[in-house]
């Protein structure tokens, strides 16, 4: 899963913070309102967690000081380094989306931010497959993660960032495995979630998947 990108967030590790802090204006729009949106997402979710995609534990931090129980999994070794020196009371394994430690532990909530989109189409549709099993029932999936509306959404972001001069991000759009809103329901739907996306800023929408009862 996405293991084509490690070697990135390797090397994006050290200036991560300053990205989703907004100090890179070709990324300010990605990431407006992060920590908003990160606050909004452990408030949602019910404990035990699961975090894929750890980073440097930004989310995982508010998190824990909810007092919930979490377990996170992050391919990138420089960036499991940053997230156990920020976040030493959680529990961060090496493992991504799909190739992950079992854990011995009840899961009512599978969390992550600006990751899933890393896993191409029948990637995305197993690892969900996998989390609807993984969930007592009742639980849910929650992510923040960029989407295209469709695409004449995703030829206008583009266009507009290559207007801006953010060549980074326009190649970035092109390239990474940013999912198109409808083509991303049915594969929430067809694992058997019910599914809602609100959209929080230019590029991010939040993510509520829930298990049926």
């Amino acid at each position: 899963m996405g293991v084509e990108f490690v070697d990135l967030f390797n090397q994006w590790a050290s200036s991560y913070d300053d990205t989703v802090s907004g100090k890179d204006p070709e990324y300010k729009e990605v990431f407006e309102d992060y920590d908003v949106m990160l606050q909004e997402l452990a408030d949602l979710t019910t404990s035990p967690v699961l975090e894929f995609g750890v980073g440097t534990a930004n989310l995982t931090r508010k998190i824990v000081a909810q007092n919930k129980v979490i377990a996170g999994f992050e391919p990138s070794k420089e960036m499991r380094q940053i997230a156990n020196v920020k976040c030493p009371e959680a529990a961060v394994y090496e493992g991504d989306f799909i190739n992950f430690p079992a854990l011995q532990l009840p899961v009512r909530s599978i969390v992550s931010s600006f990751a899933f989109h890393h896993l191409k189409e029948d990637e995305k549709r197993l690892a969900l497959g996998v989390y609807y099993d993984k969930l007592e029932e009742g639980g849910e999936v929650i992510f923040i993660d960029t989407i295209f509306k469709d695409e004449a959404h995703k030829l206008s972001l583009i266009k507009d960032a290559e207007e801006k001069g953010h060549l980074n991000l326009a190649q970035d759009l092109q390239e990474e495995y940013y999912p198109y809103l409808g083509d991303l329901e049915q594969m929430f739907l067809q694992q058997g979630f019910e599914v809602s996306f609100k959209q929080k800023n230019k590029f991010a929408w939040l993510i509520q998947a829930k298990k049926g009862d």
